[in-house]
């Protein structure tokens, strides 16, 4: 994809909106994971650097109108300590909305040493609504668009699509490198191309499945998805989770059964909170009293086998209940042996499954991406609304 990106323009005394994600999970009015606000540094640094006068915005959580527990207070404070650390001397000044004169005011009236951040974008229900006025009332902040938050570009809202009506819109780093980053999986892979998804349920990733199956040269199913294939498959499944339809699984394995790779041994336990058995069996040989809560040792030595000559690899969602300790092994063990897969080009994408890999490293991996519904939409070779708006 060819998009106008920030790398070789001017912006000299211009006002600059940045949408960023910002949506990051707080604990006590504290941001209890600053992954996402340190991956908007670049682009604020180069932007900076380029003599920008810099304001952010984003949503945080899902309120319905104004949310005091939701506001990007805790969000500045933590901005401001990471500006700091990496010695980019900007003093963050927040408001309390996102669109008004007064702000329009304050912002062109700024010094060079001041960057704004605008209020929850979603205070205001004409944001998801893609509203034009809305759209405009931001446009009017600044001279130009930026747009850097990655996992929401899947979106058609008034900040991630109706504001470049008005302005001219321009990539971010980040934004830049995610494209750049998953082109190859939807393009034209190196081969062996092999896919690992892990889910619940297959509705939410039907489509990405159905373009890696139809792409890849095999896919590896890991999550409680695998219970719905065995089920599928007549196999007993206990009391594990399971599709109520099992239409579509079936459809996958009569169109792509020769590409799919299911565990061959799986943990079990007695109950998922408090666990007082647990177990490894066969896949044959589920027990109807218990649940599949990961897979087992066989399982990620059959998995090792089916990646070790891959030279494209695609994760997408843990293999177990990887939130539990006792049912992390899995993933972990996965985890560990792909960051040792030099010869390859590895892309990891969605929240859990970077989770997983952050203890082995991300700089062991070709591309983590900071995209979840995003990530999975582009994989489906749909050209997302927020990135249609940025081509050249």
């Amino acid at each position: 994809m060819n998009l106008k990106t920030i790398q070789n323009e001017d912006f000299t005394n211009k006002r600059v909106i940045v949408r960023v994600d910002y949506n990051v999970p707080l604990k006590n009015n504290e941001v209890k994971d600053n992954t996402r606000i340190k991956r908007s540094l670049d682009t604020i640094k180069l932007l900076n650097q380029k003599g920008a006068k810099i304001i952010l915005m984003s949503h945080l959580g899902r309120p319905k109108g104004i949310d005091e527990s939701l506001r990007l207070n805790p969000v500045k404070e933590e901005l401001q300590k990471l500006l700091n650390e990496s010695n980019i001397n900007l003093t963050v000044i927040k408001f309390d909305d996102c669109i008004g004169e007064d702000i329009k005011n304050r912002i062109n009236n700024s010094n060079e040493k001041e960057i704004f951040l605008l209020e929850n974008l979603r205070f205001h229900k004409e944001e998801k609504e893609n509203d034009d006025n809305f759209a405009k009332q931001l446009s009017e902040l600044a001279d130009c668009y930026v747009s850097d938050a990655f996992g929401t570009v899947h979106r058609a809202h008034a900040s991630t699509q109706g504001i470049s009506k008005y302005i001219p819109s321009f990539a971010g780093l980040l934004v830049e490198a995610e494209v750049k980053g998953l082109s190859p999986l939807v393009e034209e892979p190196n081969r062996p191309f092999v896919a690992i998804i892990g889910c619940a349920k297959i509705k939410d990733k039907l489509n990405a499945v159905k373009f890696l199956l139809q792409k890849a040269d095999k896919v590896i199913f890991g999550g409680a998805i695998v219970f719905s294939f065995f089920k599928a498959n007549g196999l007993e499944i206990g009391k594990s989770i399971c599709e109520e339809d099992l239409t579509e699984i079936k459809q996958l394995i009569a169109d792509y059964g020769n590409k799919i790779v299911l565990p061959t041994d799986i943990v079990v336990a007695d109950n998922i909170e408090s666990p007082t058995k647990i177990q490894t069996v066969n896949f044959e040989q589920m027990p109807s009293d218990l649940i599949g809560v990961d897979v087992g040792e066989q399982s990620i030595i059959l998995f090792k086998e089916t990646i070790k000559e891959a030279k494209t690899i695609c994760w997408n969602g843990p293999l177990g209940i990887f939130e539990k300790e006792e049912f992390a092994k899995g993933t972990n063990e996965f985890a560990k042996y792909l960051a040792t897969k030099k010869d390859a080009y590895t892309v990891i994408g969605g929240g859990d499954t970077v989770s997983a890999v952050k203890p082995q490293g991300v700089e062991n991996f070709t591309h983590v991406s900071t995209g979840g519904g995003a990530f999975l939409e582009f994989l489906e070779g749909k050209v997302l609304p927020g990135i249609e708006i940025l081509l050249k």
